[in-house]
């Protein structure tokens, strides 16, 4: 009777889950990292490119999950400080690789900046709006699940992301207005410049700015109130999504206190807004996939997508 017993709890131990190995950070010791330290690993490249216009940066790129789907879609927006010089859709190759392969579906968007002819206010917003929109069409080729759609974005396209979700505020004389514009459920800003005036002012210089800025919506003395309600988060009508605000603790480019700031304003306007700081991750640790914080924003993409 005690040899069954035995096998019997044998075969149970056996079927049971091991353990979740906990997240082993292979680049700990130099942290935080540089935009060329990631850019010299090696990356998977997008298998789908499709056009939304007629521009040659008027694309997207589109990682698909292995099976049949429908799929949650993450659509985003790269960073660069709004720059033609820094590289484009390949900063966000990594982290959306990651998603993929935990079945999310990337919709990676290119758009005209600053230096493109077509850069700039207004052409790199309606590049945005018009990316964001042509998923519609994605979804009827494509296994997508537009009613589980977030938008994220890092530095200057995290400012990005966060206005895509803002801009069915916009007046309908905005050359960024669209009719119908496909808005997500939220949105999460990493490293974001949130409110373009605050960066103007107080950021540390290492985008470029105050000229940057300048360079992307024009000289300061046409920043009307009624311009930067159309371009920047910080001064637009109250943005109807969640947002989640993420900044690395030991951020140079986009420090926390600027995240921490917009989020006191969209407290104040009434939206649903809370800002996450993440220890011991800089600016580019937050598209890093082998960064502890990746694993941190990660799981809030989940959630917010899993969100009803």
């Amino acid at each position: 009777m005690i040899r069954p017993l035995i096998l019997a709890a044998i075969l149970l131990a056996a079927c049971q889950p091991e353990p979740a190995m906990p997240h082993v950070d292979p680049h700990a010791e130099a942290r935080p990292i540089t935009w060329d330290q990631l850019l010299d690993r090696p990356r998977e490249a997008a298998r789908v490119r499709i056009a939304f216009g007629e521009g040659e940066l008027e694309f997207g790129e589109l990682w698909l999950p292995e099976g049949d789907g429908p799929f949650p879609v993450v659509a985003m927006v790269h960073g660069g400080c709004w720059l033609s010089q820094i590289p484009g859709t390949i900063l966000q190759d990594y982290v959306a690789a990651d998603l993929r392969d935990h079945g999310i579906a990337v919709w990676n968007l290119e758009y005209a900046r600053i230096g493109h002819e077509t850069g700039g206010w207004p052409g790199t917003f309606t590049d945005i709006a018009d990316g964001m929109d042509h998923l519609r069409a994605v979804a009827e080729d494509y296994p997508l699940d537009l009613d589980r759609l977030v938008v994220t974005g890092h530095s200057a396209g995290g400012h990005l992301a966060l206005w895509a979700a803002a801009r069915g505020g916009l007046p309908e004389d905005s050359p960024a207005w669209r009719a119908d514009p496909l808005l997500p459920d939220a949105v999460v800003t990493l490293a974001g410049i949130n409110d373009l005036a605050d960066y103007r002012a107080h950021g540390p210089g290492r985008c470029g700015e105050p000229d940057t800025v300048d360079s992307l919506i024009g000289p300061v003395d046409g920043q009307t109130r009624a311009l930067m309600a159309q371009v920047s988060p910080g001064s637009m009508a109250g943005i109807a999504v969640d947002q989640v605000i993420i900044s690395g603790e030991l951020d140079l480019i986009v420090p926390p206190v600027l995240g921490e700031r917009y989020t006191i304003l969209a407290h104040a306007r009434g939206d649903t807004v809370r800002h996450i700081g993440l220890p011991e991750a800089g600016h580019v640790e937050l598209i890093d996939p082998t960064a502890p914080a990746w694993q941190e924003i990660r799981a809030e993409l989940i959630e917010a997508l899993a969100a009803e």
